[in-house]
């Protein structure tokens, strides 16, 4: 049976080739930078790709990716055991690195603002996935806890002292 790196590979060259775009799918992962260290990294070679073909990637602040992604875990585990499945982070260009990095600086801004003035701090603009990591990165902080408010496109994080 094929590992589910495997399959994510294959799924998304697939899925680039059905786009149109000529790239190439690398497992070597980030992660050291997450905080989910179950996830499998798939990283798009964009060399081959033009600039446009590069932005409609990405998308309007990360929305395509974002998406690629979200398809990457639905697709890859709809059929998976539980204890099977495993969580895939598409990467492309530096992008979801670079995000990870701003969104750990943003992250610790947010938890030093609640612990000096005690007043909850609203973090909006971030994706499902964004608010999913920022929420797991602060699971084992004891002092703090954090939702999730709010309707799609207006969903925000809240971090609060407990």
């Amino acid at each position: 049976m094929e590992s589910q790196l495997s399959l994510g590979k294959q799924w998304l060259e697939q899925l680039l080739d059905s786009m149109g775009l000529a790239a190439k799918v690398t497992t070597e992962g980030f992660e050291t930078v997450t905080t989910d260290s179950n996830s499998n990294w798939l990283n798009i070679d964009g060399s081959n790709l033009t600039s446009e073909q590069k932005e409609q990637l990405i998308g309007n602040k990360g929305q395509s990716i974002d998406a690629i992604q979200y398809l990457a875990n639905t697709i890859l585990n709809l059929e998976a055991d539980p204890e099977a499945q495993s969580s895939f982070t598409v990467e492309f260009d530096g992008y979801r690195f670079e995000r990870y990095q701003e969104l750990a600086v943003l992250t610790e801004e947010a938890i030093a603002k609640v612990r000096e003035t005690g007043e909850d701090v609203e973090i909006p603009g971030l994706s499902s996935a964004e608010r999913k990591q920022i929420h797991s990165s602060l699971e084992e902080i004891e002092d703090l806890s954090s939702e999730s408010r709010g309707q799609e496109p207006d969903r925000r994080l809240i971090l609060r002292s407990q």
